[in-house]
């Protein structure tokens, strides 16, 4: 028998106070309830504009996060990257979905990585390392070209090396030294994809479906959807999303990162268990987005419908494109188009590669929204 859901006013807590929580607070609030926000920025972070509560301390301060719990009814997280302790913390006395151990299974490539080794899912193949001898070892054996990774906080490339023909292991591995590594074998992939959907507290699953991404310096700078691949590969990643999904025994919205190759098979390349950057088209392109979904699912609701209404593209705007750190560009090309759609995030100070909003793009074809996507990117000075 599946728990009595949280109904408005009850209160979401979220953990994070970046731009993933300011826009689930904004379906929450939206809906009628209350949103309770525990971050470790400072205060007036983007999601704690739109909470009822914010509370602002580091997330292993047991006192803030007592009078955090005490708010709450159910608490989902923003962002993988929250400390163990207090997920462990949190989950002892409130419902947390995703669950602690989905959170902590994909917050770490080498925790992630071996899920899906034990649960026989499609990726790369990689090895485990901790020192320059395994490193030659791994090497070896996957051959190169072949990519390292921290095994742990890695994100939009961050905290990655490839390896080619010219690199010199010793070198390459001081930046990992002391710490465990992920090896992966180099994939000649042809596409990016990724699959955005949630799972419900009763097993039951949503997916919009198979998304197009474009990256620029290892960062999403376009998504396009529906994705522009056959129906093969559309149904390899759906199944991937879901072996992924019923593996963790996950809730809540989630997305799956993929590559696919150049004789027809797609990989699972990274798990982000939370609303992601590909999954934004979802606010203005689909019946039900990818944070109304988060909070259904969370709460204990029936999932909505997901289905796509609109081609769309997604264009990430990042810091880079304002000309000064707290001077905003002329958004008139952006607003002045009848079917574009601008979201920004409220930081306080634009940063380059720091994510500051987005543009949803729609249009009749895939074909139509691509080309007013790129005009606004040229107006913007983007390309």
């Amino acid at each position: 028998m599946s728990p009595s859901p949280f109904l408005p006013p009850s209160t979401i807590g979220i953990l994070g106070g970046g731009q993933l929580g300011r826009m689930l607070a904004l379906e929450a609030r939206r809906a009628g309830y209350q949103v309770a926000i525990f971050t470790d920025e400072r205060p007036g972070c983007p999601a704690g504009q739109m909470a009822t509560f914010e509370f602002n301390a580091s997330y292993d301060d047991k006192s803030a996060l007592a009078r955090f719990l005490s708010k709450v009814d159910v608490v989902t997280a923003e962002f993988e990257n929250i400390p163990d302790v207090c997920l462990q913390a949190v989950e002892a006395e409130k419902p947390l979905r995703p669950s602690r151990k989905a959170i902590h299974t994909t917050q770490h490539r080498e925790r992630e990585k071996l899920f899906l080794r034990e649960k026989g899912i499609a990726c790369a193949e990689f090895r485990i390392i901790e020192n320059l001898a395994q490193l030659d070892k791994a090497i070896s054996e996957l051959g190169r070209p072949c990519v390292i990774k921290t095994a742990a906080f890695g994100y939009d490339g961050k905290g990655q090396c490839k390896v080619t023909a010219d690199t010199d292991l010793a070198t390459a591995w001081q930046a990992f030294e002391g710490h465990h590594a992920v090896v992966e074998q180099w994939v000649p992939f042809v596409c990016e994809i990724s699959v955005v959907g949630a799972r419900s507290v009763d097993g039951r699953m949503a997916v919009h479906g198979v998304i197009e991404n474009e990256h620029a310096h290892h960062i999403l700078d376009l998504s396009i959807s529906p994705a522009r691949v056959n129906s093969a590969i559309q149904d390899q990643a759906l199944d991937l999303w879901e072996a992924v999904a019923t593996g963790l025994d996950y809730v809540g919205t989630m997305a799956v990162e993929m590559f696919v190759t150049a004789d027809g098979k797609v990989l699972v390349n990274e798990i982000a268990p939370r609303p992601h950057n590909s999954g934004h088209y979802s606010i203005d392109a689909c019946l039900s987005n990818q944070f109304q979904q988060q909070l259904r699912a969370i709460c204990g609701l029936t999932l909505g419908d997901p289905s796509q209404h609109t081609p769309a593209v997604m264009i990430n705007l990042l810091g880079d494109v304002w000309p000064e750190p707290q001077v905003h560009p002329d958004w008139s090309p952006v607003l002045n188009h009848p079917r574009a759609k601008l979201h920004l995030y409220d930081k306080a100070e634009a940063r380059a590669k720091r994510k500051m909003g987005h543009i949803n793009v729609l249009g009749d074809s895939i074909e139509e929204a691509l080309e007013s996507a790129q005009q606004i990117k040229r107006a913007l000075g983007m390309i």
